[in-house]
């Protein structure tokens, strides 16, 4: 029989970290995930990963068992996330050269309103919101991806960055401006 997350995190704070390794296992696919949502390199996603589990490691004994582990230890992750994102101020400029054919005839579309509707669309689609998103500073591509993409309650991202309700608001509201603002500087680069 397998022990439950709380008896793995009981054995660890009694002092058997090798009880602390079925965690890892059990948890590390879906902090992978989320940490390739934030970077892009694999070096980069593995370290964070690897930040993810050594502070989850050293602040194991902040977890008070409230809530799921998991949902501590994804809280955790997007944390560090976000610090990855804040340190490495992904604000590059995009320029029309860097978008592939796809991609520019599904920027055609966007004024159109119309939906992709076959895998290569899709997948056009999604780099092409991946570019966008690179552009953004470190909140904004955090906001954006919690509300939007991952569809998170402004209540969750409240409580997974610490932020009020109305600071997510703002900065939800400041995020799409600057989408739309890259956006329009991907359009305007396509025709010059």
């Amino acid at each position: 029989m397998d022990a439950t997350d709380a008896d793995l995190i009981k054995a660890v704070l009694a002092g058997d970290t090798a009880s602390f390794e079925p965690l890892v296992v059990k948890y590390q696919p879906r902090v992978f995930a989320t940490a390739r949502k934030y970077a892009r390199l694999e070096s980069e996603i593995e370290d964070i990963v690897q930040e993810v589990f050594l502070k989850a490691f050293n602040k194991l004994n902040t977890f008070r068992g409230e809530s799921p582990f998991e949902h501590w230890l994804m809280k955790l992750t997007v944390r560090t996330c976000y610090d990855f994102l804040r340190s490495h101020q992904r604000n590059r400029e995009q320029t029309f050269s860097d978008i592939t054919e796809q991609e520019s005839s599904w920027l055609e579309k966007i004024p159109s309103g119309i939906q992709p509707n076959d895998e290569h669309e899709v997948n056009a689609a999604r780099a092409l919101l991946q570019k966008l998103l690179e552009t953004l500073p470190s909140q904004s591509r955090m906001v954006i991806q919690l509300l939007e993409i991952e569809e998170k309650s402004l209540k969750e991202i409240a409580e997974i960055t610490g932020w009020s309700i109305s600071l997510v608001k703002v900065r939800a509201f400041r995020a799409r401006a600057a989408m739309r603002k890259a956006l329009e500087k991907l359009e305007k680069g396509k025709y010059l």
